[in-house]
């Protein structure tokens, strides 16, 4: 398969929805950029969560090793990233082009789902966009979680792009798999999540936002606790680098570093520890 194939896309997704708790519901919401996909699960009564999965072809799907145990005492609301692979729909139009435009986005979908605020966490690049949202929406972030968060406080390393440009300028489900084998170090796999990368491969997805990291002083400035989970095998950054730099700006941080996991398999194959530290940190 070298082209976008929307139906094997659809079945990936599903195989891996399949993997939530039974009480799982799929919710959309209108936003200013197009109708935003929400998974949801646990006690509508419960404090909320919301969870924002990696770029590519991560998907609100991938937060299924999560959602059990947090869904027990949350309620979990992760949410496909606009103009991104997944369920979300920019309707023909250009999706956020501005870190700004995303903080909109993510205040109309807290907004749409009746959440005045929320603990709110993020994966990789949808660290990033939790952490712009935390510091241009303050008053809606109760607590932050970053796990292993790219483009927030170090760059990427020069050997994690250099593998990647294949897959970036020509996705195809074999150079999807090629590049996730490498960042996790031949780890096994959950071979429907992988499958689910595959067939993201070619998705007619928008520009993504990218933009400099934030500013050190807006980054001093924020008052929400943090709950930093770094990769300690992670091949994007130096998790070294993230930990110091984090430390150096963030006033209110709790830092822990994953061992032995990388950061692509945050946070579908991450240790079990993983669960109790967003417990015990969101309690």
């Amino acid at each position: 398969m070298s082209a976008y194939d929307g139906d094997a896309f659809r079945a990936a997704y599903d195989r891996v929805l399949a993997k939530w708790p039974a009480d799982r519901e799929a919710v959309t919401v209108p936003t200013p950029f197009g109708p935003a996909h929400v998974n949801a699960c646990g006690p509508r009564d419960a404090p909320p969560l919301v969870l924002l999965p990696g770029g590519g072809g991560a998907t609100s799907a991938s937060w299924y090793r999560q959602a059990a145990e947090l869904g027990r005492w949350r309620r979990v609301y992760a949410v496909d990233l606009a103009g991104a692979a997944g369920r979300s729909r920019t309707d023909g139009g250009p999706g956020p082009r501005t870190a700004a435009d995303l903080v909109v986005w993510l205040d109309a979908v807290l907004t749409g789902l009746g959440v005045e605020r929320a603990d709110v966490g993020g994966h990789s690049y949808g660290a990033w966009i939790a952490l712009h949202h935390a510091l241009g929406a303050p008053g809606r972030v109760r607590r932050l979680v970053l796990l292993d968060p790219t483009g927030c406080f170090a760059g990427y390393r020069a050997a994690y792009l250099l593998h990647a440009l294949p897959m970036l300028l020509r996705p195809t489900p074999r150079r999807v798999r090629a590049f996730l084998e490498w960042e996790t170090g031949g780890a096994a796999l959950d071979p429907d999540w992988l499958r689910l990368q595959e067939a993201g491969a070619g998705f007619p997805s928008v520009k993504p936002v990218t933009g400099p990291r934030p500013a050190p002083e807006a980054l001093r400035a924020l008052d929400v606790p943090v709950l930093l989970l770094v990769a300690a095998n992670s091949r994007s950054h130096d998790a070294d680098e993230v930990v110091s730099r984090a430390g150096e700006v963030l006033r209110d941080v709790v830092t822990v570093v994953l061992p032995d996991v990388s950061h692509h398999a945050l946070p579908q194959s991450a240790p079990a520890a993983l669960s109790g530290h967003l417990t015990e940190f969101l309690s």
